[in-house]
């Protein structure tokens, strides 16, 4: 696909708090240099807080941000638009400008998360358990109903739509055969953190995906997958969800 770059703004980056470690800045740096876009160039904008957004959409020559933890809904109230699907997901970690110079917000999550997961699918694969209720759990609610498959929030308390931790048990493997970690717990340096699950209960039938990228396998990922689960990372997501906001940027 080729985008008519001569008119772009030069100045691309990802919203966060303690991204340092960030997959966003290496990939679109690397992209940059492949395309030959020299006067382009991808920041990390740490911030403490969300209220310090309207600064970041001050800064010169902006022509796209990307949007992680722990701001993907906190974002939302601070943008002039919003894409239908990311109303719809209730979360935004993709922002374009507007000729007119709007701020308008969109979920790229929802599609990466899909191409990741779609060719690990199989026809038993008929129910999912969500672990954790953020930002990027919205947008794999999203994509999980759209393919058809019935999900069900864990959370560390019992609220009302969801389940704790502690009411997981052997039938709760029989009944759900996708597990998907949508929590920090185990992204470096904390790699010995996983999820509170009793992992003896799963097969070969079961897809443990973690949307942890770094370390590439997760403790939830190894204990999982030694009880014969497919075991999968975020990185596929991530590169899935980091194109289809580059092609957004440059519609």
């Amino acid at each position: 696909m080729e985008f008519d770059i001569e008119h772009q703004k030069k100045v691309f980056g990802l919203v966060g708090r303690d991204i340092s470690y960030s997959f966003s800045k290496n990939h679109f740096t690397e992209k940059f240099k492949s395309l030959g876009l020299e006067d382009f160039r991808y920041d990390n904008f740490d911030i403490p807080d969300i209220s310090e957004l309207p600064e970041i959409l001050k800064t010169p020559d902006l022509g796209g941000l990307n949007v992680t933890i722990p701001y993907k809904e906190d974002v939302m109230p601070h943008l002039d638009l919003l894409s239908e699907k990311a109303k719809k997901v209730g979360a935004v970690n993709a922002i374009r400008f507007t000729k007119t110079g709007k701020s308008k917000g969109y979920n790229t999550d929802v599609y990466g998360f899909k191409q990741a997961l779609l060719p690990l699918l199989q026809p038993h694969h008929t129910r999912a358990l969500i672990l954790g209720t953020g930002g990027a759990s919205k947008a794999v609610a999203y994509a999980l109903n759209k393919l058809g498959i019935f999900y069900t929030f864990v959370s560390r308390e019992d609220k009302p739509g969801m389940i704790d931790y502690n009411r997981i048990n052997a039938t709760t493997f029989d009944n759900y055969q996708i597990v998907i970690n949508c929590t920090p717990l185990g992204t470096h340096p904390n790699i010995s953190e996983c999820p509170p699950l009793p992992y003896e209960y799963f097969t070969d039938k079961h897809i443990a995906f973690d949307l942890v990228y770094n370390p590439s396998e997760t403790e939830f990922m190894k204990r999982a997958a030694q009880h014969g689960a497919v075991a999968k990372n975020g990185y596929e997501m991530l590169v899935f969800q980091a194109e289809k906001a580059w092609r957004i940027w440059n519609r």
